[in-house]
């Protein structure tokens, strides 16, 4: 049952917001009492970790996959992109905007997991596109991938991205392809032009 519920607060929680969705709204849509709900989670704040850190499990655990076959560096991101916004395709807001204004702690907390494991990955995507010739060989890969996690977390902030004017898909898919322009060697935008291009057909 633990299961199920986080399951289906996480469809909830990303598609209407962390604080649209009440303990009633997931009980009924479960068809289970408020009793069992609480039993299992005695606060919504409790869900809502436990929906965060089960959704940072799925989604880490996919670009540990993504990264694990190695392959041409900027296809990888390319793939990760495509692997995150399928499972965040029915958001209509940011939950990580949500999180940060309405759970701060649990932002926080989630954050530092991010940055952690995202950090590694860049890094080691950079350190390979070097060495294949499609990045830059002067990039200082510390700087540039802090660059890359604080780009992708800050366009998810809808006070300065507002969610009237920024489609949050669109605001992926463009900060990808500024920050694969700003460090792609002429090999490396060739590769990024044709990825470009098959994405249009």
């Amino acid at each position: 049952m633990k299961c199920k519920i986080l399951e289906k607060a996480s469809e909830m929680f990303l598609s209407l917001g962390f604080k649209s969705v009440t303990m009633d709204d997931i009980s009924n849509e479960l068809a289970i009492s408020k009793k069992t709900l609480y039993t299992h989670f005695s606060t919504k704040k409790k869900l809502v970790e436990s929906v965060s850190l089960y959704m940072f499990d799925i989604i880490d655990n996919g670009i540990q996959g993504i990264c694990k076959k190695k392959q041409n560096p900027i296809e990888e991101l390319f793939d990760i992109k495509r692997f995150v916004n399928n499972i965040l395709k029915k958001e209509d807001t940011s939950p990580q905007y949500q999180l940060q204004k309405f759970y701060p702690d649990i932002f926080e907390s989630l954050s530092k997991k991010q940055f952690n494991t995202m950090l590694i990955c860049v890094k080691n995507n950079l350190e390979r596109g070097i060495k294949d010739g499609l990045y830059r060989s002067d990039l200082n890969v510390d700087f540039i991938s802090r660059i890359y996690f604080t780009g992708m977390s800050g366009i998810k902030n809808e006070d300065i991205y507002s969610k009237e004017q920024f489609n949050q898909m669109w605001l992926i898919d463009s900060y990808l392809e500024y920050h694969l322009r700003a460090i792609t060697t002429e090999k490396g935008l060739n590769t990024l032009t044709q990825i470009l291009n098959n994405n249009k057909d």
